[in-house]
């Protein structure tokens, strides 16, 4: 990891951190080394010119013959020279006698001594010593007296100069410093190797923890190492490890759960505690016609019905509402159920908003009350006719001829009932997968064929003409003969039924999007846009006078319907632009 320019990096500031704390250190042990070697150099000074002003005593003490004032600075020279040290020698008047730094006339002209304090010092313990400015060489210096036993001399003054003390300190002192920078760059370079590879630690750290804050969790493959910091590092990997895989958790959960949403047939809305909106599935989208939801504002902005406002604010003040209906304002034809509970048992964590689509139902609903309303109709009258004619002929009133009439319409009647019946019976086979197929490569113009024969008579007693026109490529289909037959039959009777007479009713197969589409085209008034699918629904019928009576049950396009779905086809209903009505039938090729 690069640093960014301007900005000092971990390594320099430990490097700096540490260089600091040897600076201090050596500095305050080097102070203490200073003022120590000054007093110890100190105390050995003094301590070796009270030996030398002993001495100096001592061998004034064995020449007692000199008493005179030249012999005695003569002594004064020798004694300085020997000891390398100026020596004073100082009658008990305080008169000095001799001195190794001075000239015999000097030394007559130099003033009393017997105050210095030194002297007075010695005379009282023994041992004098004084630091101070010497007037007559113009030096500091360090004194030590002490008295001695000669005739003329009281005391034998020892003197140095302080500037060799001085120097004998700035000796050490240099010594010193000398050790300190060398110990100061020894220190320096230990800590910047270990500021060094802390530093490397640290980026490698810092490096890893980049990648994770880019999304990359993968566990590095490199050790921390066994201290503190490798310690930290160890457990701030775990923790990110530990979250990464919780928030992979969470993401295959939430994939899940949308997964689950998406295939849901029911809309799901998830409203939180403050009214916002936080969730919407694509069911809901769709039965409310929500084009883009708000997702994390109040639930009102997206969802404007009054009655899921109420619904909702009803979950979130505590109370339990009952289920409402209601029909979305911009599809009045559905019909939806919502219901709503709150999250996790409080409303107190928002509410689950559930809708349901019953419009299937009430449509199924519907068709079934349809259907038993057709069944009983179509069952009612035949039956009606059946039994007036029957007590007709129980009362035994009727002619012959009129008897014989009454049997036929009552043996019509009960044929209708039968096909009835019969197609009822066909249609629940259907609805419950029990009608099987034989799959076989059929020829459509002998399908065609077949039906013109059965129904021609049908035809001819309207003077109506069928025309079959099959298309080469379409002259082979694949599916069961008969349940095709009966299909195209359905279709075929439907068409002379409802054709006008003396028209044509033209029977077709050709190719269309790579299948083959079997049409049966009438020139009748054709059906109008609004019955165009429903016409394929059972007892549907267009004209919707039961008075007139066509003959037929009302379920042949519901066959019709289920047998070519049997077959994975397709049926439908369209009107001709040159007047009529046109069925169309497409099918696998074979």
């Amino acid at each position: 990891m690069t640093p960014r320019p301007g900005r000092s990096t971990f390594q320099l500031k430990f490097f700096f951190a540490a260089i600091s704390a040897a600076v201090l250190a050596l500095a305050v042990a080097g102070v203490l080394f200073a003022t120590s070697m000054r007093r110890q150099m100190d105390q050995r000074i003094e301590a070796t010119l009270v030996v030398e002003a002993r001495l100096a005593a001592d061998l004034l003490a064995a020449a007692t013959t000199q008493t005179t004032v030249p012999a005695l600075d003569a002594e004064a020279d020798r004694i300085g020279e020997l000891i390398g040290a100026r020596v004073t020698l100082i009658a008990p008047d305080g008169t000095v006698v001799g001195d190794s730094f001075e000239t015999l006339d000097d030394v007559a002209a130099m003033e009393n001594h017997g105050r210095r304090p030194e002297v007075l010092e010695a005379g009282a313990h023994g041992v004098g010593r004084s630091r101070r400015f010497s007037d007559t060489i113009k030096l500091d210096m360090l004194y030590v007296a002490v008295p001695v036993r000669h005739p003329a001399v009281g005391f034998v003054r020892v003197a140095l100069p302080l500037t060799d003390v001085r120097h004998q300190l700035q000796t050490v002192l240099t010594a010193t410093l000398t050790a300190l920078g060398l110990a100061l760059l020894g220190g320096a370079a230990i800590a910047w190797v270990f500021s060094t590879r802390i530093g490397q630690r640290v980026r490698l750290i810092a490096g890893i923890a980049e990648r994770y804050q880019r999304g990359d969790l993968t566990p590095p493959h490199l050790g921390f190492g066994d201290d503190e910091l490798g310690t930290v590092a160890r457990a701030l990997d775990a923790s990110v490890q530990e979250v990464g895989r919780r928030l992979d958790e969470q993401a295959r959960d939430r994939t899940r759960m949308e997964a689950i949403l998406s295939g849901m047939v029911e809309g799901v809305i998830v409203v939180d505690a403050q009214g916002r909106l936080q969730l919407v599935n694509d069911a809901a989208r769709q039965m409310l016609k929500l084009d883009d939801p708000a997702i994390g504002r109040p639930y009102v902005e997206t969802i404007r019905l009054p009655a899921i406002v109420e619904l909702v604010a009803a979950v979130l003040s505590g109370r339990t509402p009952e289920a409402l209906q209601f029909s979305p304002p911009r599809d009045p034809a559905r019909t939806i159920i919502a219901r709503a509970a709150p999250s996790s048992g409080a409303a107190a964590y928002g509410l689950i908003l559930v809708l349901h689509d019953i419009t299937d139902l009430r449509r199924a609903d519907q068709i079934r009350r349809d259907f038993v309303a057709n069944v009983s109709h179509e069952l009612r009258t035949p039956l009606t006719a059946i039994r007036g004619y029957v007590e007709a002929l129980s009362e035994g009133d009727a002619t012959a001829d009129e008897s014989q009439t009454f049997l036929e319409i009552i043996a019509r009647h009960t044929q209708r009932m039968e096909r009835l019946v019969k197609d009822l019976l066909r249609l629940a086979r259907l609805d419950a997968g029990q009608e099987t197929l034989d799959l076989a490569a059929c020829e459509t113009r002998g399908l065609a064929d077949a039906v013109v024969a059965d129904l021609a008579p049908e035809a001819a007693a309207r003077r109506q003409r069928l025309e079959v026109a099959v298309a080469a490529p379409a002259d082979l289909v694949r599916g069961d003969p008969a349940k095709l037959h009966d299909a195209l039959r359905n279709l075929v009777a439907n068409a002379i039924t409802y054709a006008p007479e003396g028209t044509v009713i033209r029977i077709g197969a050709a190719l269309e999007d790579g299948r083959v589409a079997l049409s049966v085209a009438d020139e009748g008034p054709g059906i109008p846009e609004e019955d165009l699918s429903r016409v394929f629904e059972r007892f549907y019928r267009v004209d919707k006078s039961r008075a007139r009576d066509p003959g037929g049950t009302g379920l042949g396009l519901a066959i019709v319907k289920h047998l070519v779905e049997l077959h994975g086809g397709t049926v439908r209903a369209e009107n001709r632009a040159e007047g009529g009505a046109r069925f169309v039938v497409t099918l696998p090729l074979a």
